[in-house]
């Protein structure tokens, strides 16, 4: 039995891959702090579809050993997909934020991450059909004045990302970014310090995490490596956006 794990599934883009993934008949490993959140979703899944396993594991990645704990935890799966979803968002000038609140972001962006994607790789770079997909950001391929380390670290994840999908040429595991735009989730409020935040005035445009979550679908069935939201607000593919400097 062949499994997808998504981190973050317990709202936004994340809880809506789960549903669209599920919708084509995966099994899913489930991943969030918020269990309660995880159960009520669960069992929305298994109401369209009970012939489903559907697996949940509570973690707080912004713990460096929990993220190793549960990596060795579904050691036991057969996992066909990775997604690596969860991400902490932080917004304003770089010398008004709050260095607490920027380490647990770095830690969940950045260090989950790279932890999940190497560990994965190590392990399923021979096997056929298999995806890691690192959800980036718009922002991780600009430079976003007032959302600075944000945008630093999905550009992290970016380069990561794409140079993995290089370095993966000749095996069968394949490495994909997808980097959505402003999305409407509850990540421009936590983002922010707000208790919520009303997409439809509030920005001139946006995507749903719904639809998001179907673009994500187009990238894990496409053969590209980037699936990104342009300055246009349309998805497109490509086979990588950064340059390649190929090792000394």
């Amino acid at each position: 039995m062949e499994f997808t794990v998504i981190t973050g599934a317990s709202s936004g883009i994340g809880y809506e891959a789960a549903l669209a993934f599920s919708a084509k008949g995966k099994n899913l490993i489930l991943v969030a702090r918020r269990m309660d959140k995880l159960e009520e979703l669960k069992e929305k899944i298994l109401f369209e579809d009970n012939t489903l396993n559907i697996v949940l594991k509570s973690s707080d990645l912004s713990d460096r050993g929990q993220v190793y704990e549960l990596y060795e935890d579904l050691k036991s799966y057969n996992i066909e997909t990775w997604i690596n979803n969860a991400g902490l968002g932080d917004s304003g000038l770089i010398i008004n934020e709050d260095l607490l609140k920027i380490e647990s972001m770095l830690r969940v962006n950045i260090d989950a991450v790279t932890i999940f994607s190497t560990l994965f790789a190590k392990e399923y770079a021979d096997k056929e059909n298999t995806q890691l997909i690192n959800v980036s950001s718009a922002m991780g391929y600009i430079l976003a004045l007032g959302n600075t380390i944000y945008s630093a670290s999905k550009y992290y994840v970016s380069v990561y990302t794409e140079g993995l999908a290089k370095e993966l040429q000749g095996h069968r595991l394949k490495a994909k970014v997808l980097a959505p735009a402003i999305t409407e989730t509850e990540f421009i409020a936590k983002a922010n310090n707000l208790d919520s935040f009303d997409y439809s005035t509030g920005v001139k445009q946006y995507h749903t995490a719904k639809e998001m979550a179907q673009f994500l679908i187009k990238l894990y069935e496409s053969d590209h490596i980037v699936g990104i939201v342009n300055e246009k607000n349309e998805f497109v593919l490509n086979d990588g956006i950064h340059p390649i400097l190929q090792g000394l």
